[in-house]
């Protein structure tokens, strides 16, 4: 069933809300008392909303127990990445498993993964389609209506939250030391909100706790530590390396040079450059820890990751530009078993042996230097991206019959047609 944009606006905001009424039902029982347990002010638990709104756009097509399996991981990683979230940019913790068996950092724990997973399942299956069924019962002018109010006050409520706890945080000296500033502060409506948020805050997560900040940047070094200069150059990187790494392999696997770029300007697969930025970002924290765990850990990751690429490039461009339906241990022909093992090792080699050594070579980069070429590259994936996606557009639309018109289109057809996206893309295949 396929849902457009105002349906999955509303199953977010249903969703999250029964979140919070869960989540506020079970701290209830165990404090005896109301406790607001969203992060904004909003009755509104988006970790909820978040994992159904993708298992709706990306599940649509998986059995109950490949639901399940995916449920379970992206609720997982919703709360994984909420809790590394509030870590980074607050410097606490809002709740911990560590007391729980099958935890990890004390952010999610085996028994909540799977109580996750059965309830989105439960949820996916039989929910939907009864909230979708209470939606249309509206007036379509209701519908729109309530909807974007909905939206807008969650976002402004969401904003004005997170930049007074984010503000809070990041000069939690000065609102320790300046006691006039904070007095006066508190007499206007920031200051009366910021205390009513920091009060809530403490009520719903009583356990929560200062974290030390581990990691110490070198202010003189470009790109030092795990930053965001560190990270675009990884995806660069990673981006030109992937590609590399997949020619080779077709080379290797078929006896045939083929373009593997998702650009059409240059060598870059936008795919493997998103994944070492993101691997990089995650596992970080976890260099330390053994070659068996960074292995299954990328091998999950790996696996979700390709499934999404491969149903999110069919849903944007009608395209998918990989089909593993004839290799054994495939799922619906976007992943398989084998490739998911290469992520797993791919996570093994990239923290081991290659993201240390080219974190060094970043490094050495002249400070000035490096912000200049860095924004220069940024601004040309970014100009590389926009036309790279029009030129697959505008393939769909010659695919319908549909005339170049404007000039844009005009363009496209006669540096970007057929045969030249062919050439690109020898392997992309359309899908209705």
């Amino acid at each position: 069933m396929t849902y457009n944009g105002y349906e999955l606006a509303w199953l977010f905001l249903v969703y999250s809300f029964l979140g919070w009424v869960l989540e506020t039902i079970m701290a209830a029982l165990k404090k005896r008392r109301f406790v607001n347990r969203g992060v904004i002010n909003a009755p509104l638990c988006i970790s909820y909303g978040i994992p159904m709104v993708l298992l709706t756009v990306f599940g649509e097509e998986l059995s109950w127990f490949w639901l399940f399996c995916g449920a379970a991981v992206v609720a997982a990683m919703t709360e994984w990445i909420g809790g590394r979230a509030v870590e980074y940019f607050y410097h606490e913790r809002w709740w911990d498993y560590s007391n729980v068996k099958w935890n990890l950092d004390g952010y999610i724990c085996l028994p909540v993964t799977l109580g996750w997973g059965v309830l989105a399942t439960i949820c996916k299956l039989w929910g939907n389609a009864l909230l979708i069924r209470l939606f249309r019962f509206l007036p379509e002018l209701a519908e729109v209506l309530i909807i974007w109010i909905c939206v807008i006050a969650v976002a402004l409520d969401a904003l004005a939250t997170l930049t007074l706890m984010y503000g809070k945080s990041a000069h939690a000296e000065r609102w320790r030391s300046v006691d006039n500033w904070f007095t006066s502060l508190s007499r206007n409506l920031g200051g009366r909100l910021y205390r009513q948020v920091t009060r809530r805050i403490e009520r719903a997560y009583p356990q929560k706790r200062a974290v030390e900040k581990k990691e110490v940047r070198d202010a003189g070094v470009f790109a030092s530590g795990c930053s965001a200069y560190k990270l675009i150059w990884m995806f660069i990187l990673g981006a030109i390396l992937g590609d590399l790494f997949e020619i080779l392999f077709m080379r290797m696997t078929t006896g045939v040079w083929m373009s593997r770029t998702s650009l059409v300007w240059g060598q870059f697969s936008i795919i493997w450059g998103f994944a070492i930025a993101a691997a990089t970002r995650l596992l970080y924290p976890y260099r330390e820890r053994s070659d068996s765990f960074i292995f299954l850990t990328g091998t999950v990751l790996g696996a979700v990751y390709e499934y999404l690429c491969s149903v999110l490039s069919e849903m944007i461009f009608g395209t998918v530009f990989w089909d593993y339906s004839e290799i054994p241990f495939n799922l619906g022909g976007r992943i398989n078993l084998l490739y998911c093992l290469f992520w797993g090792m791919a996570a093994v080699l990239w923290l081991r042996v290659l993201y240390p050594r080219l974190s060094g070579l970043v490094e050495k980069i002249p400070m000035r230097a490096g912000k200049i070429v860095t924004w220069c590259l940024v601004a040309f994936l970014i100009c590389n991206m926009l036309v790279s996606g029009m030129a697959l557009l505008r393939s769909n639309e010659r695919l319908v019959g549909v005339e170049a018109t404007e000039s844009w289109q005009v363009w496209l057809d006669t540096y970007y047609d057929d045969d030249t996206l062919a050439k690109i893309y020898p392997n992309a295949i359309r899908v209705e």
